[in-house]
């Protein structure tokens, strides 16, 4: 018997074309591309913040983690984190680890964004925000970032460094990029009303703004004689702007401190501060293996830090980025809004961004 002849390049391409539609019957769609140890789920400009999941960096202000505030920038963190202590003696705001009196950081006092990577650093908080604003309008596109604070030693109202103070200081200096809690709660009751009915903007619609928060400062937490931390004082302070009519002075959002099972919130012996708190901030391994219910986060739309993630046993140090991608990961399954970590000599992984749940 004859040999089949063998069939030409046009044959074969009809009878390609011929098969097409059987072939993409019998296929499954393809997912979206998966990063190593990643969701396999698209994320875009058009997911709401609060179902996103990004990955922060911790004390990103300290010269030995960056040079300059402006390379953590570049990295592109969905969160960074200040340290900041209100200097009763001179009443600056100062950002330093562990100086009460004096700056210790990677801020420069710029003008513009070419000089974010020169000139004298330890500045003050202000400096700080203004280079997070000139960066920002260098990269139309980042963001949005979440800016942490945490006030070492709590508000001084009597030096004039209340919330009132230091919400003219972010407005003065980030200006209209401030995400602000009147933003959130637009038409609703409360903050929480707002965010249980997931009023949050998408990405691109805070694209080059800054959603700032505040958590109680280790030595506000360690002073027997302080009985009003930051998360109550900003509380109060918001809930009488609203009360005023004056909401949108606003420029932070307390953040409920440190990972308890249920509503964290209930720990407020005044009820009618609960509503301002939709901001979650404590451990990331109390969290994963604590037996805490982190769905409820998710479910309510609030959003959720994760701090010290590269503890969470296995222990991610920060030369294994296949091994921390896999820990943002598996945060962003734990409803993490953002996983914060010591991660700044991962780029690749900072910049993560996955679908929260």
């Amino acid at each position: 018997m004859r040999a089949p002849r063998p069939l030409s390049t046009l044959a074969v391409a009809a009878a390609l074309l011929a098969a097409a539609p059987a072939l993409l019957a019998a296929t499954p769609a393809a997912a979206a591309p998966a990063v190593a140890g990643g969701p396999a789920v698209a994320v875009g400009p058009q997911s709401r913040v609060s179902a996103t999941t990004t990955v922060g960096t911790h004390n990103a202000y300290e010269k030995e983690t960056y040079a300059y505030l402006a390379q953590a920038l570049d990295a592109r963190p969905g969160m960074i984190e200040l340290d900041v202590w209100p200097d009763i003696i001179t009443n600056q705001w100062r950002v330093s680890h562990a100086n009460p009196l004096g700056n210790n950081n990677n801020c420069v006092a710029a003008t513009s964004a070419g000089q974010l990577y020169t000139g004298t650093r330890n500045r003050n908080l202000e400096h700080c925000l203004d280079d997070i604003r000139l960066w920002l309008a260098a990269h139309p596109d980042a963001g949005p970032l979440h800016l942490k604070l945490e006030l070492k030693t709590g508000f001084s109202a009597r030096t004039g460094q209340g919330p009132t103070q230091l919400d003219a200081l972010l407005a003065a200096r980030l200006g209209n990029r401030v995400f602000r809690p009147a933003d959130l709660r637009g038409g609703y009751a409360s903050l929480d009303a707002a965010a249980r009915a997931d009023a949050w903007p998408t990405r691109a619609q805070l694209a080059g703004k800054v959603i700032v928060h505040l958590i109680p400062g280790t030595v506000e937490q360690g002073n027997p004689t302080d009985t009003l931390w930051t998360d109550v004082e900003y509380a109060r302070h918001l809930a009488g702007l609203a009360a005023a009519g004056a909401l949108a002075s606003a420029q932070a959002f307390p953040a409920v401190h440190k990972a308890q099972a249920g509503d964290p919130r209930a720990r407020y012996a005044d009820a009618t501060l609960r509503p301002w708190f939709v901001i979650f901030d404590g451990d990331a391994t109390a969290y994963v293996t604590g037996g805490i219910d982190t769905a409820w986060y998710h479910s309510n739309h609030y959003l959720l830090v994760m701090t010290d993630a590269q503890h969470v046993p296995p222990a991610v140090g920060n030369t294994d980025p296949a091994a921390a991608r896999a820990r943002v990961a598996q945060l962003a399954a734990k409803h993490a809004s953002v996983a914060s970590a010591d991660w700044a000599a991962l780029p690749d992984v900072v910049d993560d961004l996955h679908d929260r749940g």
